[in-house]
């Protein structure tokens, strides 16, 4: 049987994935990178052009610069949410812890800080829509027939399901990026044991990447600052000066 084909030349069972950055090179480069993954991409390069695009046929997933002219990634990002829910990876050049959790609060899955390695983008890209296939009706058939072999987390009050990429808090449901996720699924597998920075990023970064310790003490701040905004005295989360995390489910 022969694949249906769009207008774009792409067939319905293609990936298709959405790259909005004002610089050339970068669009092309990514995209290249993609498509030997076998992704098939579509490029923008500006956030007015995208914008109608993203909502008439939406990708799959979509990463978005921060700074473009003419409408920004984090504008961007917040029109396209008030009508889809398109898994989203900004791409920002900005140093700016700010504009990350700004990001992030708007909606966005995740973020990578340029200049950043073909190989972790690929690794992300690949990480949320594993996510977001988790979170589709057939996703979610499938995670039922697996839920023996992808066993839940309940620590004190955390709950984490790790096949449908869902966390709660005292009941409460909290909304963390994939690499949140997996540093607190790596702390709380075993409550009170040290794990270092290093093997954080180990269980976080699928590739060989260097991820500097500052990554890691950002992402851990803003878990903290989501868990308190469920509950203001939380604390299960602590750091060992010199050594690492570790998780307290008491």
């Amino acid at each position: 049987m022969v694949e249906p084909i769009n207008e774009a030349g792409e067939k319905s069972g293609d990936t298709v994935i959405a790259l909005v950055d004002d610089d050339r090179n970068i669009l092309t480069t990514v995209s290249i990178a993609l498509q030997s993954e076998g992704y098939v991409t579509r490029v923008y390069s500006d956030g007015e052009t995208a914008l109608k695009a993203l909502l008439d046929n939406p990708p799959d997933l979509a990463l978005f610069d921060i700074k473009m002219p003419k409408m920004d990634g984090m504008e961007l990002l917040r029109r396209v949410r008030e009508h889809s829910d398109l898994p989203v990876i900004f791409l920002t050049s900005k140093d700016d812890e700010a504009d990350e959790e700004a990001g992030l609060e708007l909606g966005a899955d995740d973020y990578i800080a340029k200049p950043f390695s073909l190989r972790l983008l690929t690794a992300r890209v690949r990480a949320i829509l594993r996510r977001a296939d988790a979170g589709s009706p057939s996703g979610e058939a499938e995670g039922d027939e697996t839920e023996t072999t992808s066993s839940s987390i309940t620590r004190g009050k955390l709950f984490m399901d790790p096949a449908r990429h869902q966390v709660t808090w005292g009941g409460q449901p909290l909304s963390l990026t994939v690499t949140e996720f997996l540093i607190l699924e790596t702390l709380a597998v075993r409550p009170g044991v040290i794990k270092s920075r290093n093997q954080l990023m180990d269980a976080a970064y699928p590739d060989d990447v260097f991820v500097d310790d500052r990554t890691v003490d950002s992402h851990i701040k803003r878990m903290r600052r989501k868990f308190r905004q469920a509950d203001p005295d939380f604390s299960a989360i602590d750091t060992l000066y010199g050594a690492g995390y570790s998780f307290t489910d008491g």
